[in-house]
């Protein structure tokens, strides 16, 4: 799986600092503290219809973010969706985008890690493309990357930072072995998630779920976010699943638990929802997309075009 240019976006404007620039043009500071260290969050939104689905949520998982990193400020809510709604004005968009926020620490005097350097910030930089949901629809492959999630203790996940190097090297190691992604373990050797996206599974009777109790009917299983981000779109997933009158769990889960699970899903708002055909060489299911995953595909695809912010 590799993106595309898509020729929409040649002339992207982008707003950085507040600033509406074409994309050749926009700049960031070298003293930026995203530049500088990583120090920054972020949250990924979808617009479709003029909407962006859950953009409360998202904006709420940015400010415990920031201030988990003792940002000394975050710009208001409405002060962001203004910025988001001028830079998607500024682009003609109302459907199929994907935008990254990102908020950084601000702009330092001098170059160094220490907080008290920053004089001026939070910079607000929001990158808005035409997007698509990245993921094949048919159905996506996976390999285990020897890259761990961290556990809490080391950089807690629940913070949403711009750290994405073990992402990027399990990434690499997926690019090697010709899968589309990575699966990621924690610390401990159970599950966490891709490194991209968060895992689901499907126990069928014969199973087992977390807790080693047998399965008794379709269960919708996924890892617990003690090494892995509190997902948005999982928490949306789980919801629509219990809605539907499907049994969800969540727990620590191993590879051949993985590997033998009736189907397997992945979920981001940058892939939507994606079938998993195949992990380690193992077929997943029949190698397609399996009941449950196609039924929760169509409830997402129905709640996303119809809820959300409206913002153009």
């Amino acid at each position: 799986m590799l993106q595309k240019f898509d020729e929409r976006n040649r002339d992207l404007i982008v707003s950085v600092g507040g600033r509406l620039s074409h994309r050749d043009e926009a700049g960031v500071s070298p003293f930026d503290s995203s530049v500088q260290g990583g120090d920054a969050v972020w949250e990924g939104l979808r617009l479709t219809g003029g909407r962006i689905f859950a953009l409360d949520e998202h904006l709420a998982r940015l400010r415990r973010s920031a201030h988990a990193l003792a940002f000394s400020s975050v710009p208001p809510d409405e002060e962001i969706t203004s910025e988001i709604r001028r830079t998607l004005a500024a682009n003609g968009m109302r459907d199929g985008v994907h935008i990254r926020l990102t908020l950084t620490r601000g702009v330092k005097v001098t170059s160094g890690m220490d907080p008290r350097l920053n004089t001026a910030g939070p910079t607000l930089i929001v990158l808005a493309e035409f997007k698509d949901p990245v993921y094949d629809a048919s159905g996506i492959r996976l390999v285990t990357s020897s890259v761990r999630r961290p556990a809490p203790d080391c950089l807690d996940p629940k913070v949403h930072h711009n750290n994405l190097l073990p992402s990027i090297l399990a990434k690499v190691e997926a690019n090697v072995a010709g899968a589309d992604d990575a699966v990621m373990l924690d610390h401990r050797g159970f599950i966490a998630e891709t490194n991209a996206t968060h895992i689901f599974m499907v126990f069928t009777p014969g199973a087992r779920g977390a807790l080693g109790a047998p399965v008794t009917g379709p269960v919708l299983a996924t890892p617990t976010t003690a090494s892995c981000p509190e997902g948005i779109t999982r928490s949306t997933v789980l919801r629509l699943a219990s809605e539907a009158g499907i049994a969800t769990e969540a727990g620590d889960y191993t590879l051949p638990q993985l590997y033998n699970a009736a189907e397997v899903l992945v979920t981001g708002t940058m892939g939507g929802l994606a079938p998993v055909t195949e992990i380690d060489g193992r077929t997943i299911g029949d190698g397609s997309a399996g009941p449950v995953t196609k039924r929760l595909t169509g409830l997402y695809a129905e709640l996303t075009a119809s809820a959300g912010t409206v913002v153009a």
